[in-house]
């Protein structure tokens, strides 16, 4: 379907790939394949971003008529009618699978009918030497605009599990995501004896999930104090939330669960993906099943065995599940704790062995039955038991490098939390103060140093010059009191290429019992400290802390990560070799913290070395209307024609004097 798909004229891309993510869709594309001494290939694939909506015409009767729920272009989601945003009208969109060494083509269509504009992001991937591929609207691209194509071109440097989404706004939240995995020669994976099997159909991607478009939760929430809180989670783009009446026997029937089929006594490798939106860790586990972690966030780790992980947004982990319970169905369960458990967010998916019943689990679901007791990894805002297991207790099977031998060249403290402060933007210190609204209805900042970042006019990487000098800020050159004063810029902090840079991130704590992932795009990072330290702390206690010797730091064999959360009243320490030069975005994963300014830009190294642009790379920005200037005035040709001709004239002219002096005498 794909191979036939890729030579189709682009207009016609409405027919989505890999449609509902069953094998038999996948092994027709020849990126698909057993990675073993392969030549490497170009991988090309066509996305269509549009408009869309669950449950629409092409599902025909779904739900009351099941196998209806899985037609083409049938996205029928968790049973909520909403609008949504889609990639060749599917939810997740089409799965990237590839191997190592592969070249990855993705030709973008925008057929957004608001001309919304859009950039895919290509999470975990270090786009070394292609930074420009980054996909981060108006920091490393202008945004693709409405009825027009842009063409992505990589190579991914390391194998494992990633996913892709949209970049601009808050788009992901609609539906602009899918997966990314890239495997690699077995005699090069080093967890290969632990499982027999590594399929497509066994990628996992879990996220919360609104009831209506996210922008209109979004200006609810800020505008006017609306809940922001997700009251359902989708698995594969599925699950079970409205009810349904069928008409014939008067039943509550739900959309169908994700179901992934199994066989006994089998060792599977499960890839597990959150594209988590919201303030919203999302707990999974498997019914009498354990998970042996193998890998996080693309890098393999020595294993360790859990009965539940928590996975933030932004998140991956590979598990090995061994199926040797009796055969029958169990539930898949994903929980959401902070602020998914105000409305009990939950869902589930079916582990389905091979010769079961073609029926439901029969434990029941819900928020209560899935909480799982045991072994956890990677607790929300948890101090370190034995049972509870932070990220920095995984170890990574990836040798020491110069991020944890060197000293650091610089470190660079980033305090966070949401601040209470008047702004033009929710709260005009003129027209409505947060002192003349009810408290109910104030809106905090989410800001990094008391500074909320914009993005610019124009992207960085490419047009640098272009972006006026008075829009760039950090907490060394802002100027003001950013505590008691609105502070917003560009926020860029720079660092020099081949640094070794160490980032002491504090979440504060003081205004909710919140959780921030923090996501660095061009590099993984070592995770070499975290702690929680109170309920909520202060950055110079955590300075002093360091200073006095009481925060501890690995240097052996860390886990690496592009993705990790910071306690509330806590810290996460981590610390990246700066060898990839660019512009590169580091922010919070929760969409609604990054879009009003949880984020700073690093910039690594000076623009002159960074990589230039590819031929004929869109440009945009600020424009001003102003006076023309006439041709031959701006033309040097005839700027030089004219000095000539004046210098002839004048020539003459004193000639000619000369010629009438000599005359008259």
């Amino acid at each position: 379907m794909l191979k036939l798909l890729s030579v189709l004229p682009i207009s016609l891309l409405i027919v989505p790939l890999l449609c509902n993510h069953t094998f038999e869709d996948y092994k027709n594309h020849p990126c698909i394949r057993k990675c073993d001494s392969h030549l490497p290939m170009t991988c090309e694939y066509n996305f269509t971003v549009e408009y869309y909506h669950t449950l629409s015409r092409a599902c025909y009767d779904c739900p009351l008529n099941v196998t209806d729920c899985a037609r083409p272009h049938c996205v029928a989601a968790d049973g909520t009618k909403r609008g949504i945003m889609t990639v060749n009208r599917m939810i997740p969109g089409p799965g990237i699978h590839i191997c190592e060494g592969d070249t990855v083509v993705v030709n973008v269509y925008n057929k957004l009918e608001n001309s919304n504009g859009l950039s895919i992001h290509w999470h975990g991937l270090h786009q070394r030497h292609t930074p420009h591929m980054d996909g981060v609207s108006m920091i490393t691209q202008c945004a693709i605009p409405a009825f027009s194509t842009f063409q992505y071109k990589f190579k991914p440097e390391f194998p494992g599990t990633y996913f892709w989404h949209s970049h601009s706004g808050i788009q992901r939240m609609d539906g602009v995501f899918g997966a990314l995995v890239i495997r690699q020669d077995d005699a090069a994976e080093p967890h290969l004896g632990l499982y027999e099997h590594d399929l497509p159909e066994h990628t996992i991607i879990i996220n919360d999930w609104l009831v209506e478009l996210s922008i209109n939760r979004f200006t609810h929430h800020h505008h006017a104090g609306g809940d922001n809180k997700p009251a359902s989670m989708l698995i594969n783009g599925k699950g079970a939330f409205k009810e349904f009446i069928n008409p014939d026997n008067n039943e509550t029937i739900y959309t169908p669960h994700e179901t992934l089929a199994v066989e006994h006594g089998k060792r599977y490798r499960i890839r597990v993906i959150s594209n988590g939106l919201m303030n919203c860790p999302i707990q999974f586990s498997v019914d009498n099943h354990t998970l042996v972690v193998i890998a996080t966030d693309g890098f393999p780790v020595e294993p360790i065995t859990v009965e539940s992980l928590n996975v933030f947004a932004g998140e991956r982990f590979d598990i090995v599940l061994a199926t040797t319970q009796s055969v029958g169905n169990y539930w898949i369960r994903t929980r959401g704790e902070a602020d998914c458990a105000v409305k009990g967010a939950h869902q589930e998916a079916i582990l389905r062995y091979q010769g079961a019943l073609n029926s439901l689990p029969e434990l029941p679901t819900g928020y209560e039955a899935g909480r799982r007791h045991g072994k956890k990894l990677n607790p929300w805002n948890k101090v370190e038991t034995e049972d509870l297991v932070p990220v920095t207790r995984m170890v990574s099977l990836h040798d020491n490098d110069m991020a944890l031998s060197n000293t650091p060249d610089r470190v660079v403290y980033m305090s966070m939390d949401f601040n209470k402060i008047d702004n033009y933007r929710f709260h005009d210190p003129l027209l409505y103060p947060i002192s003349a609204v009810d408290s109910s209805n104030h809106l905090y900042m989410p800001q990094i140093n008391y500074i909320s970042n914009i993005l610019p006019p124009s992207p960085p990487l490419t047009q640098f010059s272009d972006i006026p000098e008075e829009l760039f800020c950090n907490s060394d050159t802002v100027g003001r009191d950013c505590s008691s004063e609105f502070c917003e810029c560009v926020h860029v902090v720079k660092v020099w290429l081949g640094d070794v840079v160490e980032f002491v991130i504090v979440d504060e704590g003081k205004t909710f019992d919140a959780n921030h992932p923090m996501h660095l795009h061009g590099y993984s990072y070592r995770v070499v400290g975290m702690g929680k330290i109170n309920r909520f702390t202060t950055l110079q206690e955590v300075k002093e802390l360091d200073a006095a010797g009481n925060i501890t730091r690995n240097l052996n064999m860390t886990v690496i990560k592009d993705t990790v959360t910071v306690p509330d009243g806590g810290y996460t320490i981590v610390r990246i070799h700066a060898s990839n030069p660019g512009f590169w975005f580091f922010h919070c994963h929760i969409d609604f913290h990054a879009e009003i300014g949880m984020g700073i830009i690093l910039q690594v190294g000076e623009i002159s070395q960074m990589p230039k642009p590819p031929y004929k790379f869109p440009k945009c920005g600020d424009w001003k209307y102003t006076t023309p200037v006439m041709e031959e005035d701006k033309c040097p040709a005839n700027k030089a024609r004219s000095l000539n001709v004046q210098w002839t004239l004048t020539l003459i002219v004193f000639v000619f004097c000369v010629f009438s002096q000599v005359i008259d005498d």
